[in-house]
C-alpha cells in the first residue's frame, strides 16, 4: 500500500523533486562539462590546476609562486594571481603528490580541496585542468573529478537563514579542460561520476534532515518521490496495518513506542530475468533512536537522526543504479521505525516473534536496529537473490575497532566479501573485513528464545553481524556496519563535510557495476 503524500510535490526546471514548501530535498546544483583546451589558456576568472609534487610548474606560473609556498603535496592549495596575459586572474593550484602515487582517490580529494577554495571567489563558473601523463586517465579520471567536485562542494544549508551572499554562494558550472584525444572518455567518466556523486548527495541530505521531518511515513514518502523522479524505480510501502497482517514482528516491536507508525519500504529496479543477477539491498531505517526504555544518556542521543544512514545508502544506491541503467535486478528494502520510550514501548525481557518465525530475546531496547533488520533480511529471501547486502549504523564497537576510516564488513560468503572489499577500494569508500565464525553465532544464542539482541561488549560489531546472519538464511550475505563512516563530527577527507557522509553509496554502486561488468 502506498502511503499518502505528506508534502506538496512539484518539479523544478531540471526535474528534481521539490518538497517542504518549495525547499529542494535533493539537488543537482553544479553542472560539470568537459571541453578541449588548457586552463592556462582559459578566459575564466577562476581556474583550478592540479599539479604533481615531482614536476616543475610551467614557465608561465613559475615566477608567480615561491617554491616554498607550493610543493605539490597531496591536497595542498595555494592561490596564484598570474600577471601573464591569457591566464585566469585567479588560479587555485592543488597538489597531487608524486606521479607514481596518483590514483582515483588522490584525484577525488584534490578536486574537492580545490573547489572549496574556488567557491570563495564568488564566481558562477570555474575552469579546471590537470597535468598530462597521469596514470589515471580517461573515464576513470573524469569520474574521480566529478565525484570530488560534487562532494567537495556539498553543504547542508537548508535550515540556515540570513546568510550573506558569500556564505550562500554556489558554483553553477565547472568546465574541465582536456586534450582532444581524451574528450570522449573523460566526458563519459564525468557523466558517470555526476550520477554517483549526486547519489551520495541524496543520501547525505536524507541523513542530515532532522528526525522530526523524516518520520517513518515521511521517509517512505521520500521513496515515493524518488520513484517519481526516476520512473524505472517502482515503490511499494507497507503501513502498520499491512505489517501487522503479514507478521513483521521485529519492525512492529521497535516502532510501537512512538506516535509515528512504522513502515516497510520496498524499491525495485529492473526485472527478474534469465541472465540478470538479482541483488537485495537492506538498509536500517531508524529515523530517530532514543534508545527506547534503555534510553541513551548524555550526548549519545544528539546525532541519532543519523540512525537511518543505512536506509539512506540504499536509496542513494538505487538511484545510482537506475540512472546508470545497470543490467541488474535490484531490490531495496528499508524497514523503518522510530525508537521511542512510552507506555507502549517494547521492554527488556520481551520475546519478539519476527517475520521469519524466529524469536528474539530483547536484552536491551537500544539494540533495536538488528531487530527491525531481522524482518528485512527474511523478506529479501523471497526474491531468491544472488546476494543480500545490508547496511546499517549498527554498533559503536565499529568505531572503536576501525575509527572513522573504514566500514566494518562481515559476510557468510568470501566471494561476496572480496567483491565488496575491491569495490570499496576502487570507489574510495573502504571496508575492512571482520570474521564471522561459528563461535560468534554461538554468542547470540538465547536460553529462552532463538537469539538474543545483545551478546555483551566483547566483539560487539561481530556478534551483531552474527545476529543478522541468522535471518539471512542460506543466501550469500554481507553486513556493512557504517556506524564509523556514516557520520563525522569532523571530516576526515576533503570531500567530506561535518555530518552525514553518504557512506556505502559509492561502495555498493561500484560493487553492482563490477558485478554486471
Amino acid at each position: 500500500m502506498i502511503s499518502p503524500a505528506f508534502a506538496h510535490l512539484a518539479l523544478n526546471s531540471v526535474g528534481y523533486a521539490v518538497a517542504y514548501c518549495g525547499i529542494p530535498f535533493w539537488r543537482n546544483d553544479m553542472k560539470i562539462e568537459v571541453s578541449v583546451g588548457s586552463v592556462l589558456e582559459s578566459a575564466a576568472s577562476v581556474g583550478i590546476l592540479g599539479w604533481l609534487g615531482d614536476t616543475d610548474l610551467p614557465d608561465s606560473l613559475a615566477s608567480s609562486v615561491e617554491a616554498a609556498d607550493f610543493t605539490g603535496k597531496p591536497n595542498q592549495t595555494v592561490v596564484v594571481y598570474p600577471r601573464t596575459e591569457g591566464l585566469p586572474t585567479r588560479l587555485v593550484l592543488v597538489g597531487l603528490g608524486e606521479a607514481d602515487k596518483v590514483d582515483g582517490e588522490r584525484i577525488r580529494q584534490a578536486a574537492a580541496s580545490a573547489i572549496r577554495v574556488a567557491r570563495g571567489f564568488g564566481e558562477a563558473t570555474v575552469a579546471m585542468g590537470l597535468p598530462e601523463g597521469l596514470v589515471v586517465a580517461g573515464a576513470e579520471l573524469g569520474e574521480a573529478v566529478a565525484v570530488g567536485l560534487l562532494l567537495g562542494n556539498y553543504r547542508f544549508l537548508r535550515y540556515r537563514t540570513n546568510l550573506s551572499d558569500a556564505e550562500s554562494h554556489e558554483i553553477e558550472a565547472v568546465e574541465v579542460l582536456v586534450g582532444a584525444t581524451e574528450l570522449d572518455a573523460v566526458s563519459g567518466g564525468v557523466a558517470t561520476g555526476t550520477i554517483v556523486g549526486n547519489g551520495v548527495v541524496f543520501a547525505r541530505d536524507l541523513v542530515n534532515t532532522p528526525g522530526a521531518e523524516k518520520t517513518p511515513p515521511q521517509l517512505a514518502q521520500r521513496a515515493v518521490e524518488l520513484g517519481e523522479q526516476v520512473p524505472s524505480i517502482s515503490v511499494t510501502v507497507l503501513d502498520e496495518n499491512e505489517l501487522e497482517a503479514q507478521g513483521f514482528g521485529g519492525v512492529l516491536a521497535v516502532g510501537k513506542g512512538s506516535d509515528s507508525p512504522p513502515r516497510f519500504i520496498i524499491m525495485e529496479y529492473g526485472a527478474d530475468l534469465e541472465g540478470v543477477p538479482t541483488v537485495c539491498l537492506v538498509g536500517k531505517g531508524l529515523t530517530f533512536d532514543s534508545g527506547g526504555l534503555n534510553i541513551k544518556v548524555g550526548d549519545f542521543m544528539t546525532n541519532m537522526k543519523n540512525d537511518m544512514g543505512g536506509g539512506a545508502a540504499v536509496y542513494g544506491a538505487m538511484k545510482v543504479a537506475a540512472e546508470l541503467q545497470l543490467p541488474v535486478h535490484l531490490v531495496g528494502l528499508v524497514p523503518s521505525a522510530e525508537n521511542m520510550p512510552s507506555g507502549r514501548s517494547f521492554r527488556p525481557g520481551d520475546v519478539v516473534t519476527t517475520l521469519s518465525g524466529s524469536t528474539i530475546e530483547v536484552l536491551n531496547t537500544d539494540a533495536e536496529g538488528r531487530v527491525i533488520l531481522s524482518d528485512g533480511l527474511h523478506y529479501a529471501q523471497r526474491y531468491n537473490p544472488a546476494a543480500i547486502v545490508e547496511l546499517s549504523t549498527l554498533t559503536g564497537a565499529a568505531i572503536i575497532a576501525l575509527a572513522h576510516h573504514a566500514t566494518g564488513l562481515m559476510s557468510t560468503d568470501q566471494s561476496l566479501a572480496d567483491a565488496l572489499l575491491a569495490a570499496g577500494e576502487s570507489a574510495g569508500d573502504r571496508a575492512w573485513q571482520l570474521p564471522l565464525w561459528e563461535e560468534y553465532r554461538e554468542m547470540v544464542k538465547s536460553e529462552i528464545a532463538d537469539v538474543k539482541n545483545l551478546a555483551g561488549p566483547a566483539g560487539g560489531s561481530i556478534t551483531a553481524g552474527a545476529f543478522l546472519a541468522h535471518f539471512a538464511g542460506d543466501v550469500p550475505f554481507a553486513h556493512l556496519d557504517i556506524a564509523a563512516t556514516g557520520w563525522l563530527d569532523k571530516p576526515v577527507k576533503p570531500y567530506q563535510a561535518a555530518g552525514a557522509t553518504g557512506a556505502g553509496v559509492r561502495l555498493v554502486a561500484q560493487y553492482l557495476r563490477d558485478l554486471v561488468g
